[in-house]
């Protein structure tokens, strides 16, 4: 039984073909360049080279068709024809409050999709476009979408609602959604499987640390808060994303630099984040390690600020559950700086919480506990896999 997993952007597409037998991933690759000048597809078919096909692809139709050819390519591909696909699951940004689970595609889920297109203009489109290709080149192949926001589904009224007249929430949803919900999702279970929690009743914050970034708090396996709001600027200091922050400071600086709304949102989206605090050394947490190693002292301010923030999250998530059984570092950032952790964790002495440095310095991008035998709270690390996740709620569907 073979799922292929289609991630949709704007002008590129990453894909992974996992067999659900045993969860193996026959193939991965990425089209960048999608109605651009140098347009390329690189496949890696597992076991075998990599295989790149440079030519002109004016839309996601012909990308979605050389992803195929090259998965049935008599030398580089891994089956032998499209009958080998049970189905595609197709990451999807937003469903707005309409779907809360992921769920097979039809008409109204794609009309769902477009209503939502000025909620994730960035994605939505592009995730439409995927869905309708993949139509085009399998006509009759089950496709499901699996929402970026259906995580943040079962938040409550008083997580998710915010604090302006009522009526904007009534005409115009502007609520809370939370995104990277694949992603918590995922790790969020395995966490109560890995550190054998209760499936029912476990409490526990997930911090999805990457170039964007963010933190959920579950019980069962279920959403309780999560840090983004009505789009990904909400929540944690981020790569090039601030995060939280006084919206009075959007007037401020439109008056006094001369800038549009738009124009500084652009700012507040990717020219902020660790990237703007640190006055421009990097977007990438490495590079702000090895300065404030050479005794930066921006670099290390930038590094203190992301890390408070990050320790103020799980404090506030802890009162919102009433407690924690597990927190749990995944993503980019969170799988691999083992060096960030202890920043995190020193504030945390409250809880109970008790890092093994020598066990999170091994624990690098694998499954691993990290806090010591006497901790009252489990300290784990577990690799997000959003690709596995999207293709388990895809088998799911069409069993």
């Amino acid at each position: 039984m073979n799922i292929l997993v289609l991630n949709c952007g704007s002008s590129s597409l990453k894909y992974q073909l996992i067999n659900m037998d045993d969860e193996s991933v026959l193939a991965k690759g990425l089209v960048e360049r999608i109605g651009i000048e140098g347009s390329i597809l690189t496949h890696k078919p597992t076991g075998k080279d990599k295989y790149v096909v440079e030519q002109p692809m004016k839309d996601h139709n012909i990308a979605v068709k050389l992803v195929l050819d090259a998965l049935v390519d008599e030398t580089h591909g891994v089956i032998k024809n499209a009958d080998e696909i049970a189905a595609v699951g197709h990451r999807v940004l937003h469903a707005g409050e309409k779907y809360k689970e992921s769920c097979l595609v039809n008409e109204d889920v794609k009309s769902v999709v477009r209503e939502c297109f000025d909620l994730g203009p960035l994605h939505n489109p592009a995730n439409l476009i995927g869905i309708e290709a993949v139509e085009a080149a399998m006509p009759g192949k089950p496709n499901v979408a699996v929402w970026d926001t259906a995580f943040g589904g079962t938040m409550e009224p008083k997580a998710y609602l915010y604090a302006i007249p009522r009526e904007y929430y009534e005409k115009y949803h502007v609520r809370r959604y939370g995104f990277h919900g694949t992603s918590h999702s995922f790790v969020s279970k395995e966490t109560i499987k890995f550190a054998n929690l209760d499936k029912d009743s476990a409490k526990v914050i997930v911090c999805h640390l990457g170039n964007g970034a963010s933190i959920s708090a579950s019980i069962g396996g279920k959403c309780v808060d999560t840090s983004m709001g009505l789009t990904p600027l909400e929540g944690l200091i981020m790569g090039t994303r601030s995060g939280d922050l006084d919206p009075a400071i959007i007037e401020y600086l439109c008056n006094h630099e001369n800038l549009t709304v738009s124009e500084m949102l652009n700012i507040l989206n990717k020219k902020s984040g660790v990237l703007g605090m640190s006055g421009g050394i990097s977007s990438d947490f490495r590079d702000i390690k090895a300065a404030m190693d050479d005794g930066n002292e921006v670099a290390k301010q930038t590094l203190e600020a992301y890390a408070y923030r990050v320790a103020k999250y799980i404090g506030s998530y802890v009162a919102a559950m009433n407690g924690v059984d597990a927190i749990t570092f995944t993503a980019g950032v969170g799988e691999n700086a083992a060096w960030l952790r202890p920043m995190i964790c020193q504030y945390l002495g409250y809880l109970g919480v008790k890092l093994d440095e020598a066990a999170s310095e091994k624990a690098v991008g694998e499954e691993m506990i990290i806090s010591t035998a006497d901790s009252k709270v489990k300290l784990c690390v577990v690799p997000t896999n959003e690709e596995l996740a999207i293709a388990r709620e895809t088998l799911a569907l069409i069993q």
